[in-house]
């Protein structure tokens, strides 16, 4: 019996040992969550929080040396105050104020152009020439005709002198009663008629004289000048075209020969809001800056506020005008503008 309960007790299940077991078990898996949380906080403060600056240099001193002689304190430097800006920021284009397409007044063949793009030209320079052949054809006529009528002059000139000396003799020869009346009456006729054609033929040389000149004012136009000194940006006609100033262009037609442009007339128009126009003013001082050259701060000013606005943007247009010049500046180039307090 004694056996049999020994045998049976060593079947039976310990309840108090599994409990001690699994309580361990626990507190530990507890223990190591908490050192992960910890080291994981810890972690994350090392690489986000800012290292401390570092501390300032403490000045150094020198003891002061007796000296016999003063010496003069240097004079403590001022810095120079920058130049606020007004936050007012515009963007436009650069453009030119004087630019023309140069064209004759009269239509002819191209004879020959002598600018390429890129040539600086001088006020009355040439540019290209036209065929002149026929101009010049009439303009020697005119000069012919102009000769004839001169000529004819001296021979009226000889004529009245002539004349009024038979008509001083038949006037002596009629006081003595030798020749008669009537001769004198004749040779005065004759007097007064060449006097007559005398002066129709003056008239007639001053008309063939500002014939003569009117004709050589058209051969003159058949040679192209620029109007005023620039830099030729483009060619717009070739050799052996036809220029035609009033026609819309086409084929071997142009209305130009080439585009010129001032340089020295170079400004910026950029459009200001309506809102903002109030802090812009004429005169005001601008830094100018090209989207070619983006560090480039080029000084410039306000030349003018057209006073108009546009009703679909609404928006001013403001003239900006360079205060130097630079060969980098070019028509058309996009560029952006800071206002100057």
């Amino acid at each position: 019996m004694t056996d049999r309960s020994a045998q049976l007790h060593s079947l039976s299940i310990d309840r108090d040992e599994p409990e001690a077991r699994s309580g361990i078990s626990l507190m530990t898996m507890l223990s190591l969550l908490v050192g992960a949380i910890i080291a994981t906080a810890a972690l994350m403060w090392f690489f986000v929080t800012p290292p401390a600056p570092a501390p300032a240099a403490a000045p150094v001193t020198t003891a002061a040396t007796p000296s016999t002689s003063t010496s003069t304190p240097a004079p403590a430097a001022t810095a120079t105050p920058a130049p606020r800006t007004s936050g007012l920021v515009a963007s436009g284009y650069v453009v030119a104020r004087r630019q023309a397409t140069i064209s004759a007044e009269i239509s002819g063949r191209i004879l020959d152009v002598l600018v390429e793009e890129g040539t600086r030209v001088e006020q009355g320079q040439v540019l290209a020439l036209l065929d002149d052949t026929r101009a010049r054809i009439q303009l020697d006529l005119l000069q012919s005709q102009l000769n004839a009528a001169s000529a004819r002059i001296r021979s009226l000139d000889a004529q009245l002198a002539e004349a009024r000396l038979v008509a001083t003799r038949a006037s002596e020869l009629a006081a003595r009663n030798i020749g008669p009346q009537a001769s004198v009456s004749a040779t005065q006729a004759q007097v007064d008629s060449l006097t007559a054609q005398l002066a129709a033929a003056r008239s007639d040389r001053a008309a063939a004289a500002v014939m003569v000149v009117s004709q050589q004012d058209l051969v003159e136009r058949h040679i192209v000048r620029a109007p005023f000194a620039g830099i030729v940006i483009a060619k717009n006609a070739q050799i052996g075209e036809i220029l035609s100033p009033s026609s819309a262009g086409g084929g071997f037609t142009r209305t130009g020969v080439a585009t010129l442009v001032d340089m020295e007339s170079l400004e910026i128009e950029v459009d200001v809001s309506e809102g903002q126009i109030g802090r812009v003013t004429a005169g005001q001082r601008v830094e100018a800056r090209l989207d070619a050259y983006p560090d480039w701060r080029i000084p410039a000013h306000v030349e003018a506020i057209i006073p108009t606005a546009d009703r679909a943007r609404a928006t001013i247009q403001v003239r900006v005008a360079f205060d130097e010049r630079d060969s980098r500046i070019l028509p058309d180039m996009a560029a952006r503008v800071i206002f100057v307090e």
